[in-house]
């Protein structure tokens, strides 16, 4: 896995962070919400071809 996607994934934590204590501090929860599950989305599909790798390898080492 590559620095630059640890690095990504940090950053973008962090804006989802702020974005989800503005909105909370708004009394808007609900936002809030729908923020932090966008976050987790954009994090997974990021994460998605380095899984699909490593189950491939997985695969492959055991003979599956």
């Amino acid at each position: 896995m590559p620095v630059e996607i640890i690095i990504k994934i940090a950053a973008l934590g962090i804006v989802i962070a702020l974005l989800n204590q503005v909105l909370k501090h708004a009394g808007r929860d609900d936002q809030a919400f729908f923020v932090t599950m966008a976050g987790m989305i954009v994090v997974l599909t990021w994460l998605l071809p380095y899984l699909v790798e490593l189950f491939q390898s997985m695969q492959s080492l055991f003979g599956l």
